[in-house]
């Protein structure tokens, strides 16, 4: 009898506890594929974001589902090292040719061949490039593109499709790299391929439109989800699976649709892309508008994952556990839902946002490749402005560019450079040189000659360093990364400049404080003229402002480098023809690298009676000069200069106290 009890207790306590191990084991497979494969442990769909859920099992935890058909490897066997031949590239860096396209072209491949033909790694050559770059073309279903005479069995070869490939040419592409929209993860190879955003038809050659969000904490009343259906729309959606399934089959008022890439974008806080292929585009979209992608097992590998860490800005869930999703979204933290948007708009803007970028992308990836991880860090590539705008050539460390202090909670240190631009008439500025010499910041003066006089044979003592170098006669010219700088500030002037050691010593001061702006003294201000349907500008002394003269101000010396390296030639060349425009060219650069303005800081009365030889009459520009402004918007594909009314001044400025209690008391001067 006891016997019998026992077992009977035994048995109900078994079944208990079997019960409970069914009721919560669908919870710990909230991240984990249906069939893993054995020989990928990071195969699809890797959870992007473990801080959601932290009290579940990880997927190497977890028994494995029921047997799956066998998987054949992955993407096959190439790989880096054993598919190109990266030797090439080193001695003259990348450098690549576009094989020539037989038949007609696509407005979407023109602007593909004018990305690369307008980036510094374009070849006219095919022997003086170590990547040979083959656009796959749009041709009829079940046809591939002729492969050209230079094919080599695809070796140092990348096939390029913004479009996904309407033939199956994976067996054709012998040891080449594949650059294609949305790669299936089951055919990429990481670290050989490169996945790209499925982009619309109709996407910008350069520039772009810019992230739609104005409101980084979602605004009461804001949906918090929205859904992506299989037509190209988007619809609100419930917070109830049960009524409203992941397959958008629902019976509720779907809300207002978009039917066309550049219709409505979604408003929303979390944004569901379904596994459906056709569901890629919408990613992109709610990136542009500050939607948090939730993306639900998807098929395809994410954009650019080789470099981007897509747990700032997306979330990769399992589509078969709605509920526990859902639960995650609405318990997300304030906090969290704020960086996540904040880094949606960063990657739009800095990655995708136009053809040029997503193609320069892809190319930096290889060059990357090509010099080892170093040249571009994880925080180069996640953090604004991005690696495009963070040249290697310059340095490979995040602590020598002028955008990182701080998030290394840091401020740069030592002196700066005055950099004196001597032009026409080639009057020797040895007023400037005094007053500048005169800061306990300074390190160094260069005086950059570019007058067709020569200069004087002697010059002022200083108790700096004094070098006076030749320049070619073009205003550019001083924005050259000329070697002989020695500090991370420069201080740019020109001849006529007039300033006070006072007013130099509290500028320095407050760029310390923004090293990735330029701080200046005189300004101007840019407007959209409605009569004649194009942009202005204009030096009238006013509150608002959206550029300073490089005639007086301070800068990072990286903004050398991108000005010589990044910048179109026909932007500089422009520069050179029309003088005024130097100061714009150099404005345009700061704010589209940094999505800033500049500061303006105090200045005496001397500088507005001073007559600039760059503007006539130092006041208004000329009218034959107003037109680069809007040649330069064209060039940059939209307008990159922010206004701003902010003016910096010392503690006390101007305050009825005594002058004795002031630290840069000349200021006030009349």
């Amino acid at each position: 009898m006891q016997s019998w009890r026992r077992r009977s207790l035994w048995l109900a306590l078994s079944v208990s506890w079997l019960l409970i191990l069914l009721r919560i084991f669908p919870l710990l497979r909230l991240a984990v594929p249906a069939g893993p494969w054995a020989s990928a442990p990071q195969g699809w769909p890797r959870w992007l974001d473990a801080e959601l859920l932290p009290s579940f099992s990880q997927p190497g935890e977890l028994p494995e589902d029921a047997s799956q058909p066998p998987h054949g490897p992955r993407g096959g066997s190439c790989n880096w090292g054993a598919c190109f031949d990266a030797s090439k590239c080193r001695a003259g860096g990348l450098k690549v040719f576009v094989h020539p396209v037989a038949g007609p072209l696509s407005a979407a491949h023109r602007r593909i061949l004018a990305s690369i033909e307008s980036s510094g790694y374009h070849s006219a050559s095919p022997d003086e490039a170590c990547l040979l770059l083959f656009l796959s073309l749009e041709v009829p279903a079940g046809e591939c593109s002729p492969l050209p005479q230079q094919w080599n069995g695809g070796r140092n070869h990348l096939v390029l499709g913004l479009h996904p490939a309407p033939c199956p040419q994976t067996f054709q592409l012998g040891q080449a790299m594949v650059a294609k929209a949305s790669p299936t993860v089951d055919t990429f190879r990481p670290g050989f391929d490169v996945a790209l955003p499925l982009l619309p038809e109709a996407h910008p050659l350069r520039g772009g439109a810019p992230g739609q969000l104005r409101q980084h904490s979602p605004l009461p009343g804001v949906p918090l989800l929205a859904l992506a259906d299989e037509r190209g729309g988007w619809r609100t959606a419930g917070t109830d699976p049960s009524v409203c399934p992941w397959d958008g089959r629902c019976e509720q008022d779907r809300g207002p649709e978009q039917t066309h890439p550049g219709g409505l974008l979604p408003d929303a806080t979390f944004c569901l892309i379904p596994s459906h292929r056709s569901a890629a585009l919408h990613f992109l979209q709610a990136l542009q508008a500050g939607c948090i992608p939730v993306l639900l097992s998807p098929p395809w590998e994410l954009p650019f994952s080789e470099v981007i860490d897509w747990t700032k800005a997306a979330i990769v869930a399992d589509k078969r556990l709605p509920f526990q999703v859902l639960t995650a979204l609405q318990e997300m933290p304030p906090t969290r839902v704020l960086a996540l948007r904040q880094q949606t708009q960063f990657l739009w803007d800095a990655y995708f946002s136009s053809v040029e970028k997503v193609v320069h992308t892809t190319l930096e990836i290889i060059q990357d490749r090509i010099f080892g991880a170093s040249a571009h860090p994880s925080l180069l590539w996640n953090s604004p402005p991005g690696a495009l705008l963070a040249l290697p050539t310059f340095s490979t460390s995040p602590s020598d560019f002028p955008f990182y202090y701080l998030q290394r909670g840091s401020r740069p240190v030592g002196r700066f450079s005055a950099l004196i631009w001597v032009g026409a008439p080639g009057q020797p500025p040895m007023k400037l040189i005094q007053a500048v010499a005169g800061s306990r910041h300074c390190a160094q003066i260069l005086v950059l000659w570019s007058s067709e006089k020569p200069p004087p044979p002697r010059w002022p003592q200083t108790a700096v360093p004094l070098i006076v170098m030749d320049g070619q006669r073009k205003v550019s010219d001083r924005f050259v990364p000329h070697r002989a700088i020695s500090t991370d500030a420069i201080l740019s002037l020109d001849a006529h400049s007039s300033l006070t050691t006072s007013e130099v010593d509290f500028a320095f001061l407050v760029w310390q404080s923004f090293p990735e702006r330029m701080v200046g003294f005189l300004t101007w201000n840019h407007f959209w003229d409605e009569a004649q349907g194009g942009w202005g500008y204009t030096a009238e002394k006013t509150n608002e402002f959206s550029m300073v003269l490089t005639s007086a101000a301070f800068y990072h010396r990286y903004y050398h480098t991108l000005f010589t390296h990044s910048l179109p030639k026909g932007l500089r060349t422009l520069a050179d023809e029309a003088p005024t425009c130097v100061d714009i060219l150099m404005n345009f650069l700061v704010a589209a690298v940094t999505k800033l303005p500049p500061i303006k800081v105090p200045y005496g009365k001397q500088h507005l009676e001073a007559r600039s030889p760059l503007v006539p009459g130092g006041r208004e520009p000329q009218p034959a000069a107003r037109d680069c402004i809007n040649q330069m918007a064209a060039g940059f594909g939209y307008m990159p200069l922010v206004s701003s009314r902010l003016r910096l001044d010392p503690v006390l400025f101007k305050d009825p106290v005594s002058v004795l209690r002031k630290k840069y008391r000349s200021l006030e001067k009349p």
